[in-house]
């Protein structure tokens, strides 16, 4: 059986797990929830691809916070390395955000 699907799974798993330690600046909110991260992709051999927004492309976050999902995700064990690409197509809205983060900012 070729457990490499498996192995994907569980490193994605842990990958979310640690984008939720990341947070927007000026939102108490971390970016997973926030509906900043568009994809995480897999490759058996280690290396992780996120494709990922801010909530403006003025965010004043935008050098830093790339930065730190690619140190946050290298850290996670079974991965060798990450390439984060920033996209803003689609425009990042608040419906993009959890229930979760829209009950934390009050907006339910």
């Amino acid at each position: 059986m070729d457990t490499a699907p498996l192995n994907a799974l569980v490193i994605e798993a842990q990958i979310v797990e640690a984008l939720h330690t990341c947070f927007d600046p000026e939102i108490p909110v971390n970016i997973y929830e926030l509906g900043l991260i568009y994809g995480i992709t897999v490759d058996p051999s280690g290396e992780v691809g996120v494709r990922m927004t801010l909530t403006s492309p003025n965010c004043p976050s935008a050098q830093e916070l790339p930065v730190e999902v690619k140190t946050k995700v290298e850290a996670v064990p079974g991965v060798k390395a990450a390439k984060v690409e920033v996209v803003f197509e689609p425009p990042w809205d608040p419906s993009k955000m959890s229930e979760a983060a829209k009950l934390q900012l009050g907006m339910l």
